[in-house]
């Protein structure tokens, strides 16, 4: 969690691997099965609003209350933020939680660590957690944020999750997921991509891939991104995270 102002959104991201100067600093809000819906709707609000000249000194308020009651606006959020390249989750971290799918809808060849974020959607998460209170990050006001009904999605979200679970099927088919099956969506993308290694010595994900179907495939995954952030956009500034 850094900076409340437009330029300082790409220091907003989902990752299970903090460094130390983010824990130092506390740099940080913990993901949790109660405010998973929220904090995807701070990670797209803050991604899905392109920084330009004009509007990167914007800076970010406290909203109106009425997003809270406005479920296609918080589920289009979670969409947005599972398939964004600031979710930076990796099972080589740890268990990933974040795969929106079951082994069945993508042809899986072994079995997922973690069936949260598939349970999430399809309300099938025990009642117990369904009936869980979080803190509001936004207005510290106590709501219930997880459902024990099945997410709907708008047709935006949903063109998302179709695209991402063809995605999702193709790296299945590959020999590596017989070893990796819990690959998060970092993972299929470093995958496929590959790294190059900068000056510094750092390694940095490529932003091409040699395959030409994988390429096809993430090229319509961020074509219909592009249309769901579209549908976000305006619903950031009629709730008042920002003003025009």
């Amino acid at each position: 969690m850094n900076g409340t102002n437009v330029q300082n959104n790409l220091g907003i991201y989902v990752t299970s691997q903090l460094s130390p100067n983010d824990l130092h600093n506390h740099f940080y809000a913990e993901i949790t099965k109660g405010n998973v819906g929220v904090m995807c709707v701070y990670l797209a609000i803050r991604q899905a609003i392109e920084a330009t000249w004009q509007n990167d000194r914007d800076q970010y308020l406290v909203p109106t209350a009425e997003w809270r009651s406005d479920q296609d606006f918080i589920n289009n959020c979670l969409i947005y933020t599972l398939f964004h390249g600031q979710n930076r989750i990796s099972s080589a971290h740890g268990v990933n939680h974040w795969i929106p799918f079951t082994e069945k809808e993508v042809n899986a060849q072994e079995k997922f660590e973690s069936h949260f974020m598939s349970d999430y959607i399809a309300g099938r998460l025990p009642q117990e957690a369904a009936t869980s209170i979080e803190t509001d990050l936004f207005t510290e006001a106590e709501i219930e944020t997880i459902t024990p009904q099945p997410l709907t999605f708008s047709p935006e979200a949903t063109a998302v999750l179709n695209a991402g679970r063809e995605l999702w099927r193709y790296y299945h088919a590959q020999p590596i997921a017989a070893t990796h099956p819990n690959a998060s969506f970092y993972d299929i993308r470093l995958h496929f991509q590959g790294t190059k290694t900068l000056p510094s010595g750092r390694q940095q994900m490529n932003t091409e891939s040699t395959d030409p179907t994988y390429t096809t495939l993430i090229t319509t995954l961020r074509q219909r991104m592009r249309a769901l952030a579209a549908a976000i956009q305006p619903k950031v500034y009629a709730y008042g995270f920002l003003k025009h």
